[in-house]
């Protein structure tokens, strides 16, 4: 991979379907025409044969809007484009198939703000959590006095989906209330802002409230033998569904303490005899739930109280929990117990008020945008946000399926082919979609011409592909069998006038076909990148977190800075990484016209956008929000440029760009990088003067660290020799330092130039030179030790430094989803925290490395943190590691790599070495970088072995050679 190119695909993310009209026409000149007709910019409204939407618009100011309003249906409510088509068609829609307005639609009246009724509690149907209002009584205050109460014992919907009232005569005043509660949701929009804190702290409150009566009613003095109803659902049924369920059946709770995933985990099994397992109650119920068990304070039994519709659903169950018996409870026990169960029914209070979890990963998405909303609404026009906000609006199985259709891969996707079990109606939630503008629906050969017919194409299965070129094309022979090469046969044969029917076919085939629309692809694109503020995450680190597989760290988000103080700014970024998708997406095609346009392009732009920043101030914005600049995107697209034009022997255009970059870019530690290029380009020219000229700046410049500066340091040695210059540099000492070098003996397998080093290790089996050489190690001095480079520092650097990493720090932390703050790569991550990371180095210094590992470990085992990795290294070696180097070793490590993470972070020796003198834990440790034959030392790994022997370590290079043939 070309240097500076990994680093690029990071930053782009997943790679997007379109691309802006503007930025099409600068890099495509001659075609002015839209790639797709949805992309057309007019103030004309189009009328396709199925809506398309109405796409945004550039003002004057650079922002974006659309050409009609948004109104809202009077037959069911929902908000709709208010051109003629849309509603017209949209009102045929609600006509026919009867839609009214509906009460399930979500209003205040679905918010508990009082204590439910402990009798006759039914459960609804798990897929439509708003239908479920039972026994609610609403007390608001500073809420209009229209709105009405609800009488207790009111249920809507059974597991069985249907809907009913409860109340044995339908009463009169429960209808009124209905209706006055469609009357107010038009009002609730305007309130709804104002309202929503009162409401978040009304809920809590009376929530925590319903558990203190709970506690003191039921588990109180007097009524010690009660017993409670918790009402809660069994999860992870997918895994154990060979145990057919029946309403009423009797269950039982047991603990799994060997639960690798959760250490809180209760399962549920059936009773009697054989205990079948039928999964396990929901992580937040169970996490308070699990130390009552194992403490023996309560006992639970209960029973299915309904059988969901699809066989994966969640399973609603009853438990019944009583206080054990067995033996008498002291002071301190009686108030842990009420405590922790004060904490169960918070939890389960809480789940009864959110979505069941098959729909989690709708209250996932809803959640993200609502974030993103509240911290960036400047970043949307009023267009913008009347359109996110119109999503809802949509109904439940509309708004899933458009959040499976975006997580998918696309861009194409067949109607026979969407169906979920979560969703009762893919073909009407695919209807609202397309006529609320979030999806394109493709069902005419007309529109197919004006997208590209590849993308259709590839809907088609391998066998399908195989047909058409049979039937369409049965001179020619072919005989390829992968889908690519199929799909490029028969758009070659399109293209060629040998099968000009192909786009009509090809929908015959596939049927109607849908993709998500270009205007909701490019606002969530822009939604995800505000909320991650990366593009290597996505809606799936939800799914990790609600699975149990990712934990996140704990630290304060504390923003007093706005990433993008203008939309301008934002556009501007969002442009340069399209500019990135494209340079990368043409370097995976070889498309070298398209490089060079890239390549010209960010030069032009970089030309026009400052990367400077003011220094740190209280006032100003923090330097390290730079790389959320178009200016520092189009760095990353010029240095691999560079690297293009150095690969094809074009050493003037490197030249060129690197001048550029270095001359616009004073205070980023890639100059050390750019500053060595530019010289060896200028050497390869034949300009020694100049590429000498260069080194000596680099070897001053405060920017050029690490392995860079020691490669420009050596480039300076070598062509300062006279007569061009006749003193030697001070440096050259330094540069030129001997390292300790042990040679090992080896029989080879293989030593052939480009393939890895094969040996046969001392027990005769087949090896790489690093287990070769640990082997070396363990049989000469007795030494332990591990292959790990710089994992193992990065780890141990982890945990003795957690504290520092996520203190609160005001604008590093800017989600919950992050595994380190925003400033660690710079140098703001030490001046920000100095006293706080030396008065921490000095405790390590003085001995306390061990007991912070420990303790850090212990808090934080399995939370996902940079550099570290809690599988490859065990407690007990890092423990070992630690007590071994000593205080003044570790403490002089973990300061380089405060004060420059991203210069240090690599290159650090191979092997790790450790071993223990006698039992009064008095040891020793060793770094070893281990050489094949013909090998050498990086730049990089020779700065940290310099580092290394001044800072007090160990360290020498194992060079391993084969036995000489006479041997």
């Amino acid at each position: 991979m070309l240097p500076g190119r990994e680093s690029l695909v990071r930053l782009i993310g997943k790679r997007r379907g379109n691309l802006s009209p503007n930025l099409s026409q600068l890099l495509h000149p001659q075609n002015l025409s839209p790639s797709r007709p949805e992309d057309a910019i007019s103030g004309q409204e189009k009328k396709p044969s199925s809506s398309k939407k109405d796409e945004l618009t550039p003002t004057n100011d650079g922002s974006e809007s659309y050409n009609v309003e948004w109104v809202s249906c009077p037959v069911c409510g929902n908000s709709i484009r208010g051109t003629d088509y849309c509603v017209n068609s949209h009102l045929d829609t609600c006509l026919t198939r009867g839609t009214k307005r509906k009460l399930t639609q979500r209003t205040l009246l679905h918010f508990s703000f009082s204590p439910k009724s402990r009798t006759d509690h039914s459960l609804s149907d798990p897929d439509h959590a708003d239908e479920n209002i039972m026994d609610a009584e609403l007390i608001v205050k500073d809420v209009p006095s229209d709105i009405l109460l609800l009488s207790k014992n009111i249920s809507v919907g059974s597991i069985e989906g249907r809907s009913t009232l409860d109340s044995p005569h339908n009463s009169p005043s429960i209808l009124k209330a209905c209706d006055k509660a469609q009357l107010f949701e038009g009002s609730l929009e305007r309130i709804e802002g104002a309202v929503n804190d009162r409401v978040d702290t009304c809920r809590s409150h009376m929530v925590h409230e319903t558990t203190k009566v709970a506690i003191t009613d039921v588990f109180g003095a007097k009524i010690e033998n009660s017993r409670l109803s918790l009402e809660t659902f069994i999860v992870g049924r997918r895994f154990h569904d060979n145990v057919k369920l029946q309403q009423g059946a009797s269950i039982m709770v047991l603990r799994e303490t060997q639960n690798s995933k959760d250490r809180h985990a209760i399962k549920v099994v059936s009773s009697g005899s054989e205990n079948q397992m039928l999964g396990y109650l929901p992580r937040d119920v169970a996490k308070h739930l699990a130390p009552l068990l194992d403490n023996c304070y309560i006992e639970c039994e209960g029973f299915v109280v309904a059988v969901p519709k699809q066989p994966f659903d969640i399973v609603p169950i009853q438990l019944n929990c009583q206080r054990s018996l067995d033996g008498e409870f002291k002071s301190n026990d009686q108030k842990v117990f009420e405590s922790l169960w004060e904490n169960v029914l918070v939890t389960i209070e809480n789940g009864k008020m959110q979505p069941p979890i098959i729909t989690k990963y709708q209250m996932n998405f809803c959640l993200m945008i609502k974030e993103v909303m509240s911290n960036h609404a400047h970043l949307f026009t009023d267009k913008e946000k009347s359109f996110i906000g119109s999503f809802n609006s949509l109904s439940d199985d509309a708004q899933r399926l458009f959040i499976r259709l975006y997580s998918r891969k696309g861009p194409w996707f067949r109607m026979s082919n969407i169906w979920y079990t979560e969703i009762s109606d893919p073909l009407l939630g695919i209807e609202e979609l397309q006529v609320a503008g979030y999806i394109y629906l493709l069902c005419d050969t007309e529109d197919l011409f004006g997208y590209d017919i590849e993308e259709v194409l590839d809907l088609l299965s391998v066998s399908e592909l195989r047909e058409l070129l049979r039937k369409e094309l049965p001179k020619e022979g072919i005989k390829c069998t992968r889908r690519k090469e199929l799909v490029a046969v028969l758009f070659s044969a399109y293209k060629n006038g040998k099968c000009q029917l192909l786009p009509k076919i090809t929908l015959e085939r596939t049927g109607t076909c849908v993709r998500i629309s270009s205007t909701s692809d490019e606002v969530l694109w822009r939604i995800q990148r505000l909320f991650f503020l990366n593009g290597e995450q996505d809606l799936s680190s939800f799914l990790l977190v609600d699975l149990g597989l990712m934990k996140f760290p704990d630290y304060m988000c504390h923003v007093s800075h706005q990433i993008f103080q203008r939309r301008s700014d934002f556009l501007e970024y969002e442009e340069a990484i399209q500019v990135a998708q494209i340079m990368d997406e043409s370097l995976d095609d070889n498309n070298m016209e398209m490089v060079s346009r890239c390549i010209s392009l960010s030069d032009t732009r970089m030309g026009t956008i400052s990367i400077e920043q003011a220094p740190l101030t209280s006032e100003s914005r923090p330097t390290f929000f730079s790389v959320f600049s178009a200016a520092w995107v189009y760095s990353k697209v010029l240095t691999v440029g560079v690297s293009v034009y150095e690969r094809e022997h074009r050493y003037e255009d490197a030249i060129r760009l690197l001048k550029s970059l270095l001359s616009r870019i004073t205070s980023d530690n890639r100059r050390g990088y750019w500053t060595l290029r530019l010289s060896v380009d200028l050497e390869h020219m034949g300009h020694f003067n100049e590429s000498l000229s260069v080194a000596e700046k680099g070897v001053l410049d405060p920017w050029v660290r690490a392995g860079s500066k020691i490669a420009v340091q050596k480039r300076a040695l070598r062509l300062s020799k006279p007569p061009r210059r006749w003193r030697t540099p001070s440096y050259a000492d330094s540069v030129n330092k001997k390292i300790k070098e042990v040679n090992v003996r080896g029989r080879p397998l293989n030593c052939e130039v480009g393939v890895k080093n094969l040996f046969y290790g001392y027990d005769g089996e087949i090896c790489r030179v690093e287990q070769l050489a640990l082997q070396y190690y363990a049989e000469e001095g007795g030494w332990q030790g591990v292959h790990s480079e710089s994992g193992i520092w990065m780890t141990i650097f982890g945990l003795l430094m957690w504290d520092v990493i996520f203190s609160n720090v005001p604008d590093v932390f800017r989600s919950k989803f992050q595994i380190a703050p925003l400033d660690l790569d710079t140098d703001d991550f030490y001046e920000s925290r100095k006293s706080l990371i030396e008065s921490h180095l000095k405790r390590i210094y003085e001995g306390m490395a061990e007991e912070i590992l420990i303790t850090s470990w212990d808090l934080h085992v399995g939370t996902t943190c940079r550099g570290v990795n809690w599988e490859r290294h065990p407690l007990s070696d890092l423990r070992a590691v630690v007590s071994c180097i000593g205080g003044r070793c570790l403490s002089s490590l973990c300061r380089h790599l405060s004060l420059d993470y991203r210069s240090w972070s690599t290159g650090m020796p191979d092997l790790l070495l450790w071993r223990f003198h006698d039992e009064s834990s008095n040891g020793e440790a060793k770094l070893v970088e281990v050489k094949g034959p013909r090998d050498r030392l990086s730049e990089q790994q020779r700065a940290w072995m310099l580092v290394l022997m001044d800072s007090g370590f160990n360290t020498e290079v194992c060079v391993v050679n084969p036995f000489p043939k006479s041997q």
